[in-house]
């Protein structure tokens, strides 16, 4: 029996390493191109890979190294990234559906260190016949995790040799890979439904109003989209009737 658990765990963790890894060097530019940023606006190569570490929050990470100045405006710093992590807040609340098997710490480990990607992946996972495991999400954060400080730490090495994404097509890998990541998620009309009333409120606000809004508001108006779409017995309000 013992051994079973242990076969089974291991085969978990695999598949969830296995899932992870396009994700995983989709990541590298992204990680690599801040590190190069920050040391371009005044950090240096262990403050930023020390922040890839703590804060490990790539959307949060590229607006405070953005807005770092001399002297540091903590409070507009602090603001800004808090709003844009709100939409955890809304990720996580979706996963707490497939955490059933976790206990506590598992949950809060998992929730604490989830980034976008492994919440897609995660979500996925748990719609599926096997559903979610322990054994999975530790195969796919901690190799996720660490990466991302690693090329953080080697961006910042490189400095001037990243400063021009638009030349190696590194500004197009973001939204490249968050396209795919939704494409996954489309079954029917509901999905389409829900995107398209995220992306045209996320445009929308990012149009009209300051800051980073349209991040979080994007995200509202999806689940608002999905709620006014849904209905008791798996159907939803977009279908036709047959």
């Amino acid at each position: 029996m013992v051994n079973s658990e242990h076969s089974n765990w291991r085969a978990d963790a695999a598949a969830g390493l296995i899932d992870i890894l396009p994700l995983l060097a989709a990541a590298c530019p992204f990680a690599l191109l801040l590190g190069a940023l920050a040391v371009q606006n005044g950090l240096s190569p262990a403050e930023i890979t020390m922040m890839s570490f703590v804060v490990y929050a790539g959307a949060s990470q590229f607006i405070a190294v953005d807005l770092w100045t001399v002297p540091v405006s903590m409070g507009l710093i602090i603001g800004t990234t808090a709003l844009v992590n709100l939409r955890h807040v809304i990720m996580g609340a979706a996963l707490t559906p497939y955490l059933g098997g976790f206990k506590p710490w598992q949950r809060w480990a998992f929730i604490s260190v989830h980034a976008d990607e492994t919440w897609a992946m995660a979500i996925r996972r748990g719609r599926g016949p096997t559903g979610l495991t322990p054994a999975y999400v530790a195969g796919m954060i901690v190799p996720f995790y660490l990466n991302w400080p690693v090329c953080t730490a080697l961006g910042a090495s490189l400095g001037n040799l990243v400063a021009n994404p638009e030349q190696y097509g590194i500004d197009f890998a973001f939204p490249a890979m968050f396209t795919v990541l939704i494409v996954g998620f489309w079954h029917g009309r509901r999905e389409t439904f829900v995107i398209a009333t995220s992306a045209a409120v996320a445009i929308a606000c990012k149009l009209m109003l300051p800051g980073v809004w349209y991040i979080f508001l994007g995200g509202a108006a999806g689940i608002l989209a999905g709620a006014l779409a849904w209905r008791p017995g798996g159907k939803d309000r977009t279908q036709v009737s047959s």
